[in-house]
């Protein structure tokens, strides 16, 4: 045998089922000779013909099913792709050989009379021949994931628990066949449980459909199912209740999968599952984000993200990188945090480039795809105080972004009324300075993170984001650039929510703490809330406020409850629930506009547009915003809150719970009164 054909069948992967090929196709043209005959004398009759045949469709279809890869794929975990392949491989190559068989006996050719070996067969014989073929070569290679699939029933050991999955769908399926690949995850799934009538019944990867979500009991009490997996990524926290309070019905644990909203990447994974948690519940429908038109916006371009190291800012880093700009520059004041998602994201780039395989030329030196350049932008980091105007300036000077999302702020609400003046330095200052240094180096889209408490606001917090939104608004105006304001209300997971301070009450033994039994809050997840905040980014023309559609308000109370039940403790018995009061700056209820900006509905379900929210902007803003700032340096409280009022005439102070238009300032409304989201006007 020649030297280059040993070194090739030594390099292939599986010589092996290139060996079981070789004899196979051998011996189907006889058998389909043996069944077009009806007979085994026909070996002897059309000997010498099978002798010409035979090497002639051998060497064909080796080498067609080398091109198609049936020798270089991993047969263990064989699926409807492999069998697509192995249609198509034997069929180019029946059609191949059938267009060969055929063609020696053309008239014109002449080579009947000079090979009569080569057209004495029966025409059917590559046909039969066909079918046999594929029968045998699907046959060998589903063999091995068969003998895959009977090891690993053998492997199983007695620490294996026995698995439901609720949910057929791609994420269950995919999670059903990471668990019998990997035995060492100690998960077998016993069965599925989908709402889908036309799946129950059926078998989905040889696991079967075993009913609904309402049989879970029956089915927990018929076979020995040590834990419940919920498999609906897209699924609304409504739905996830329902399966939990089932499942802690009949004393089986639950793990969940993150929501769709958590997994931008589209990756399912075991290594997912976790408990359920408060944010399963509270999910809403899956956000759907025009994600090339985001990444459009900010492919090969320069894009610096202020507070880049807060819950916001780094979750609007993470998702920015996605989208392949060319330098992402971290600008915060925490060194820590912006240390941590530096490194994070450097991480990150180094995965995505580690799954695209570098090429080498002749030299040896790597030659990286364009996707893979793509993928690798300069990721900065910068320290800084956004209340410094000489130096943002100069850091806007020396990278010269193209857009900016200022997340920069101090949020929280108590702390920033017994501290005003840090809320107006920053909150107000802060976005001073960056405007302006985004207008002096031609920033080409500006972004502001504000929230719904700048809405008829009750704290300094609310306020001092309210003139951010009018700083914002003026230099729209001023320039015409797509300069906007996004706007929404809490984020779940965020420093210092609601949900981190339940989780550690709950953690130390309680008790839970809620301000008032009727407070109420808009909450939407970090990813979600960012995911909006890039597709609004894109819409914006300058000078509009976006609001994010919150869905409906969740109460407080409800929460607290949701989270001890979570944490397997009952309340009044292992935790209790204490009303503490309002404390200074809240509201009962939120809001989303300001009364007179007209809102409509963008192309987006989800964003609304106050499209002539720059109306409100005051004449004198910068004087006022001068003064506000040096009332704030001197730290006179009283003087603060007196110019707040003067740039914001619906702030409040101390106002609380009644200060919604229309409430009767008497008595709370109750929850049923307030409006799950804005009234749509038509556009």
């Amino acid at each position: 045998m020649p030297s280059f054909v040993i070194q090739f069948l030594l390099r292939l992967r599986n010589r092996h089922l290139l060996l079981i090929d070789a004899a196979t196709l051998c011996f189907t043209p006889a058998l389909a000779l043996m069944l077009r005959v009806d007979g085994v004398y026909a070996l002897r009759t059309y000997a010498a013909d099978l002798l010409t045949y035979i090497p002639v469709a051998l060497l064909v279809r080796l080498l067609i099913f080398y091109w198609y890869g049936l020798y270089n794929r991993y047969w263990r975990y064989a699926s409807v792709q492999e069998l697509v392949q192995i249609v198509w491989a034997v069929g180019v190559s029946s059609l191949a050989v059938v267009a060969l068989f055929f063609a020696v006996r053309l008239p014109a050719l002449g080579l009947c009379q000079a090979w009569p070996s080569a057209c004495g067969l029966p025409r059917s014989i590559p046909f039969i021949d066909s079918l046999l073929v594929l029968l045998s070569v699907g046959a060998v290679r589903f063999s091995i994931r068969s003998v895959e699939l009977w090891r690993y029933r053998a492997r199983l050991g007695e620490g294996t628990r026995r698995v439901l999955i609720v949910g057929a769908g791609d994420a269950g399926t995919h999670i059903a066949r990471e668990m019998r690949h990997n035995p060492q995850l100690g998960m077998d799934p016993l069965g599925f449980v989908d709402d889908d009538p036309a799946k129950q019944g059926t078998r989905i990867h040889g696991i079967l459909v075993l009913g609904g979500r309402q049989d879970i009991p029956r089915l927990v009490e018929e076979h020995p199912i040590a834990q419940v997996v919920i498999a609906m990524p897209t699924a609304p926290g409504k739905v996830i209740r329902e399966v939990l309070e089932v499942c802690e019905a009949v004393g089986v644990p639950a793990r969940t999968m993150p929501g769709t909203y958590e997994l931008l990447d589209g990756r399912v994974s075991v290594n997912q599952l976790r408990p359920v948690e408060i944010e399963d519940l509270l999910r809403r429908e899956p956000v759907e984000t025009d994600f090339a038109a985001v990444q459009e916006l900010i492919r090969g371009r320069r894009v610096l993200v202020t507070g880049a190291g807060g819950s916001i800012g780094s979750e609007l880093c993470r998702q920015v990188l996605r989208c392949d700009p060319a330098q992402l520059v971290l600008l915060g004041h925490g060194e820590n945090s912006i240390f941590d998602i530096h490194s994070e994201l450097v991480h990150q780039t180094m995965r995505r480039r580690a799954r695209s395989k570098p090429q080498r030329n002749g030299s040896g030196v790597e030659m990286v795809p364009s996707s893979t350049r793509a993928a690798r932008p300069c990721i900065v980091p910068v320290l800084a105080d956004v209340r410094n105007a000489d130096r943002i300036r100069a850091i806007f000077q020396q990278y010269r972004p193209h857009i900016v999302f200022h997340a920069a702020a101090h949020k929280h609400v108590p702390l920033m009324e017994q501290n005003p003046a840090e809320a107006i330095t920053n909150n107000v200052w802060g976005t001073q300075c960056v405007v302006q240094a985004a207008l002096a180096s031609g920033v080409e889209r500006f972004v502001l993170i504000s929230t719904d408490k700048a809405v008829n606001p009750t704290s300094v917090m609310g306020a001092s984001k309210r003139v951010a939104e009018l700083i914002v608004l003026q230099a729209a105006r001023q320039t015409g650039r797509p300069y906007v304001a996004v706007r929404f209300g809490n984020v779940l997971g965020s420093r210092g929510s609601v949900v981190h301070t339940f989780r550690q009450q709950i953690a130390a033994g309680g008790p839970v703490t809620v301000t008032h039994p009727d407070m109420q809050r808009f909450f939407m997840t970090i990813p979600e809330a960012v995911q909006l905040v890039l597709q609004a980014a894109t819409m914006g023309a300058g000078g509009e406020i976006f609001v994010l559609d919150m869905g409906k308000p969740v109460k407080i109370l409800d929460l607290a409850r949701d989270m001890i039940e979570l944490s397997g403790l009952e309340v009044g018995r292992d935790i209790d629930i204490v009303f503490t009061g309002l404390r200074p700056g809240e509201k009962l209820y939120e809001e989303l506009f300001v009364a007179g900006e007209q809102y409509t509905q963008t192309q987006h379900a989800k964003i609304f547009i106050a499209a002539n929210a720059g109306q409100f902007i005051p004449h004198d803003l910068d004087r006022a915003i001068e003064a506000l700032v040096a009332t704030a340096t001197a730290d006179n409280r009283e003087g603060i809150r007196a110019a707040l009022q003067a740039l914001v005439p619906e702030y409040q102070p101390n106002a609380g719970w009644h200060s919604q238009p229309g409430r009767d300032t008497d008595s709370p409304a109750s929850a049923a009164s307030v409006p799950s989201s804005p009234t749509v006007a038509p556009i």
